[in-house]
């Protein structure tokens, strides 16, 4: 599991990389990916291009992040999923509160 995180030029844009499990052991390095950040996005994206689980956690850190950004104004997009895991954020209608791609 590892999480990286990078940053648009203008700082306006923060991509969260997740690799492996996305689950309960990732909450703080996921939590701190973002919160620990020099500057408060404007928007977020969460790229799961290496990430082929999650679990109940991912989705309650995903909704956390969510939070964070600003609620229902809140610009994040979750990007690269597997079939299995945009069936997740279909099934928990998370799919309606965030960009999927």
């Amino acid at each position: 599991m590892a999480i990286t995180t990078t940053s648009s030029n203008d700082g306006n844009e923060l991509t969260i990389r997740v690799q492996g499990r996305f689950d309960f052991s990732t909450l703080q390095h996921f939590r701190n990916s973002y919160e620990k950040h020099s500057k408060k996005a404007e928007r977020y994206v969460v790229d799961l291009k290496e990430s082929d689980y999650l679990d109940s956690s991912a989705l309650g850190m995903l909704l956390a992040l969510r939070d964070y950004a600003g609620g229902d104004t809140a610009k994040v997009k979750i990007v690269n999923c597997n079939p299995d895991v945009k069936k997740i954020l279909v099934i928990t209608k998370l799919d309606e509160l965030f960009t999927v791609e």
